[in-house]
């Protein structure tokens, strides 16, 4: 019985130690690699903490995009293309340890870092600034506007959960995931008193996020609301399932100017 606990007790201590590896797929990539002509390193190549894209015609706003566990903010540049066609600056953000940044991953450093950003681009760009965030990013923008509340119009959530602990649960049911996990990201209380309207958008089908724990999230925010069902839909591939209409009726809803 010692053997079998000692056992288990460093079995555990290997999954605390090494979780950031389950939670974090970062992709390395220069400056050079990424940035265009149109998606220009921002604020500056030097100081680099993400892409930005600039709509042709005025300027409605700024959307700070914060995307997902994987990759890093150059793959996302379908944002862009659908945001700028709609009068919005974009800024696709990056984490520490992503892309060309340094630094470590994790909860702690990725919402610091992110409170930095939003700070830095509501000083730079004249409101209104939305915030948009796909899964893993969506609990960095959800801890983020928090503390950034007045400079924040609205909040874009893309397939996100209620509290990280329950995705977690249902993924590794067989593990003391509320007592082990480090990074707890924990949605539903960040956004308990936010007061400005949120979007959360949940895919049909989502194999990695379900659906449910998106609308938990949503069922606990404070009006203005929405939640928008993206039928058929899964965790990676919901972009091929909305189209301009509903990235429209999306901003105006934020933007507070829908019908």
């Amino acid at each position: 019985m010692l053997r079998l606990a000692i056992t288990c007790l460093i079995m555990l201590t290997g999954i605390v130690m090494l979780q950031d590896r389950w939670l974090y797929f970062p992709d390395k990539a220069a400056v050079a690699d990424i940035a265009s002509e149109r998606l220009r390193a921002w604020p500056t190549p030097q100081d680099f903490r993400g892409l930005v894209a600039e709509p042709a015609g005025v300027v409605r706003g700024t959307a700070v995009v914060f995307h997902g566990n994987a990759g890093h903010a150059g793959h996302r540049e379908f944002y862009a293309a659908a945001l700028t066609r709609l009068g919005l600056r974009v800024i696709l953000a990056e984490y520490p340890g992503y892309g060309p940044r340094d630094g470590a991953v994790g909860e702690k450093n990725l919402v610091a870092d992110a409170e930095q950003t939003v700070a830095l681009a509501h000083r730079l760009y004249d409101a209104p600034m939305l915030l948009i965030g796909e899964s893993l990013g969506a609990g960095v923008v959800a801890a983020a506007s928090a503390s950034q509340r007045d400079a924040t119009a609205g909040l874009l959530l893309i397939t996100p959960w209620d509290r990280l602990a329950n995705v977690a649960t249902l993924h590794y049911p067989w593990l003391p995931v509320q007592w082990l996990l480090n990074d707890r990201y924990d949605s539903a209380t960040h956004l308990a008193s936010f007061d400005r309207p949120v979007l959360v958008m949940v895919a049909e089908r989502d194999s990695i996020v379900p659906a449910r724990f998106g609308t938990a999230l949503y069922d606990g925010l404070a009006a203005p609301k929405r939640l928008a069902v993206v039928k058929a839909a899964d965790h990676n591939d919901w972009i091929e399932h909305i189209d301009d209409t509903w990235w429209r009726e999306a901003i105006a809803f934020l933007l507070g100017d829908s019908p």
